[in-house]
C-alpha cells in the first residue's frame, strides 16, 4: 500500500465520451490546469462509448419518434426534438473547431452523412408521422425533411425494407438527407490521443475505490493500480464519468444531491447482418415506433453504421436485464446501489415499473428466430444465416424522486447531478447521451465553475459560435454553420462520393 500523495487540479473517473470531451474543452480553456483521468480497464471508450456498445449513433432528433409526442388535442409537441437537434449542433461546431485547429485529423473516421428515416405503418401512425413532417418541416434545424407514403417511393428510400413486402395495411417515412452516423468509440479514442498530446495524465487499468471530502473542501480518492497498490489523489474538482459505474461513486461522495437517487440497470441485445451483399442494399438509419406498452429505449431500429471504416447493418434493441451496472461490473452492482436513503425510492419504481420488468422478462426470454420474426417487420426477406446477435453495452436508467411522477420515478435522459459548490459532478443516465456531449459538459461547466464563465466565455464562442443563441430561431446563421461544418467535417464530400457508388450498385443490379 502507498501512502503517496498526488495533488492535481481536475481529476475525471472513466475515459468514455463525456470526460474525453470534458477534458478537451478544460485543455482549450485553461491550458495550464492540471488534469489526471483513471479508468479502470485498459484502454480508452471501451463502455459505454465503445462502438458495438452503442448502437444507432448520431441522435439529432431527425427520425426518433419518442422525442416528438401527440398531445391530448391531437397537435405534435416538437420542443424536445429542437432542444436535442439544438444540442446536436453544438456538437458538430466543436468538433469542427478541434479539426480546423489540427488537434484531431481525420473526420470521416469518426462522422459520415447517412439519411435518417422515420418508418410507420397503419392508418393512425401514418396521420401521426405526417402531422409531425408539418409540424418539424416548419423549422429550419429540420430543414430538407421530406414525406411519403407512396410505396414506390419508399421502394427507393428503402429498397431491403420494401422488397417482398405483402401486407396493404397502409405505410409512410419521412426522410432527411442532413443526418449523420457516429462511431463514438473512435471520437473517444482520437480525444484521449489528442489529451496525451497535452501532458494529461491518463492512468488505464486504475480504479477508483472511495472519494471523499477532504478537511480543505477538496476531494481525496482511493485508487487501486492493476498490481493491487492503493494510491491517493486529491483534487478541487472531480467528474464522474464512468458510465453506469457513476452511481456507486456518486453514492460515496455523501453530498445531499446523492441521497434519494436510485439506478435501474437495463441490458441490450442487437442483431448484426455478416452478409456484405444484404448490408450493401441498406443505406440509412431508419426508425420505427415502440410497441405500445414498450419502453422509450426499445424502439425499433435498423441502422447502417461504420465501424472499423467498414460498413455495418444493425438491428434492434432487444432489452435485457443484469443487475451488473458496466459491462465489466458485478452482479452485486444493483444491490450494492440500495442504501437507506434510496430504499424507498427503489422501492416505489419497482412497483410503478410493473410493466416493464414484464417486458423486459418477455425479452429475456425470445428465441433467436423470435427475434429475427421482429426483424422481418423491418426487413421481410430477412434470413435467420444473415444475422449475428450481439450483446450490447449495460445503460442503468436514473431513478429519482419528482414533482411530476412522484416518488421513485424512472428517468429515461441524460441527467447531471453536481455538489452545490459545484467541487464534484457526475454523469448518469442513457440516451441521447453521447450526441449532446459537449452541450452536457458546457453545462457541468457552468454549474460548476460559475466564477470563471465570465471570462472564458470569448474562447467558449470561438469554439461553439452559437454559444448562447436558438439555431431554431436563426435561419441564416443556422445554414451558415451546418454548411461550415459539414464542410470541416468531410460530411459534403463523403455524400457526394457515397451518392455516387450507390447510383454504380443500383445500375450493376
Amino acid at each position: 500500500m502507498s501512502n503517496r500523495q498526488t495533488e492535481t487540479d481536475v481529476i475525471l473517473i472513466g475515459a468514455g465520451i463525456m470526460s474525453a470531451t470534458l477534458g478537451t474543452i478544460l485543455k482549450e480553456l485553461v491550458p495550464d490546469w492540471d488534469i489526471t483521468v483513471f479508468e479502470k480497464l485498459d484502454k480508452a471508450g471501451e463502455e459505454s462509448s465503445n462502438e458495438w456498445n452503442n448502437a444507432g449513433t448520431g441522435h439529432s432528433a431527425l427520425c426518433e419518434l419518442n422525442y416528438t409526442v401527440e398531445k391530448p388535442d391531437g397537435s405534435i409537441d416538437i420542443s424536445k426534438a429542437i432542444n436535442i437537434n439544438e444540442q446536436f449542433q453544438v456538437s458538430r461546431q466543436f468538433w469542427s473547431y478541434l479539426v480546423d485547429h489540427h488537434l484531431i485529423r481525420h473526420p470521416e473516421e469518426f462522422i459520415r452523412p447517412l439519411p435518417h428515416l422515420s418508418l410507420v405503418h397503419g392508418e393512425k401512425n401514418v396521420a401521426f408521422l405526417k402531422k409531425r413532417f408539418e409540424a418539424l418541416s416548419n423549422n429550419p434545424l429540420f430543414e430538407g425533411m421530406e414525406f411519403s407514403d407512396d410505396p414506390d417511393q419508399l421502394k427507393e428510400w428503402i429498397p431491403l425494407i420494401m422488397e417482398g413486402r405483402t401486407s396493404q395495411e397502409p405505410i409512410a417515412a419521412t426522410k432527411i438527407d442532413s443526418g449523420t452516423d457516429v462511431n463514438f468509440g473512435a471520437l473517444t479514442r482520437m480525444l484521449f490521443e489528442h489529451l496525451e498530446r497535452k501532458d494529461v495524465d491518463i492512468r488505464y487499468n486504475h480504479k477508483v475505490e472511495d472519494i471523499k471530502r477532504a478537511p480543505d473542501g477538496s476531494w481525496e480518492l482511493k485508487v487501486r493500480n492493476e498490481q493491487g497498490t492503493i494510491q491517493r489523489h486529491t483534487a478541487k474538482f472531480v467528474f464522474i464519468g464512468g458510465g453506469g459505474g457513476s452511481l456507486p461513486l456518486l453514492q460515496k461522495t455523501g453530498i445531499p444531491e446523492s441521497k434519494h437517487i436510485g439506478g435501474f440497470p437495463v441490458s441490450g441485445l442487437f442483431l448484426v447482418c455478416n452478409n456484405p451483399e444484404v448490408v450493401e442494399q441498406h443505406h440509412a438509419k431508419v426508425y420505427g415506433k415502440a410497441a405500445v406498452g414498450a419502453p422509450p429505449m426499445s424502439v425499433p431500429h435498423l441502422d447502417t453504421r461504420y465501424i472499423d471504416n467498414k460498413k455495418s447493418l444493425l438491428f434492434g434493441p432487444f432489452a435485457g436485464f443484469s443487475p451488473k451496472f458496466l459491462k465489466t461490473g458485478s452482479n452485486m452492482d444493483l444491490i450494492r446501489s440500495v442504501k437507506p436513503n434510496n430504499v424507498l425510492t427503489m422501492l416505489a419504481a419497482g412497483a410503478k415499473n410493473i410493466p416493464l420488468t414484464k417486458y423486459l422478462i418477455q425479452q429475456l426470454m425470445l428465441s433467436k428466430e423470435q427475434r429475427i420474426e421482429e426483424l422481418r417487420e423491418f426487413v421481410p426477406n430477412a434470413k435467420a444465416e444473415d444475422w449475428d446477435i450481439v450483446v450490447a453495452g449495460q445503460r442503468v436508467q436514473v431513478i429519482k424522486d419528482t414533482k411530476e411522477g412522484g416518488k421513485g420515478t424512472l428517468q429515461f435522459g441524460t441527467e447531471v447531478i453536481s455538489a452545490a459548490d459545484g467541487s464534484v459532478a457526475a454523469l448518469l443516465g442513457a440516451s441521447p447521451g453521447a450526441s449532446t456531449a459537449v452541450h452536457v459538459m458546457l453545462e457541468v461547466i457552468k454549474k460548476c465553475f460559475p466564477q470563471h464563465i465570465k471570462a472564458w466565455e470569448p474562447k467558449i464562442k470561438e469554439m461553439i459560435p452559437s454559444y448562447g443563441i436558438k439555431l431554431a430561431n436563426n435561419l441564416e446563421l443556422f445554414r451558415e454553420l451546418h454548411t461550415a461544418t459539414a464542410k470541416t467535417l468531410g460530411l459534403s464530400k463523403q455524400e457526394a462520393v457515397q451518392k455516387e457508388r450507390r447510383s454504380l450498385v443500383t445500375a450493376s443490379s
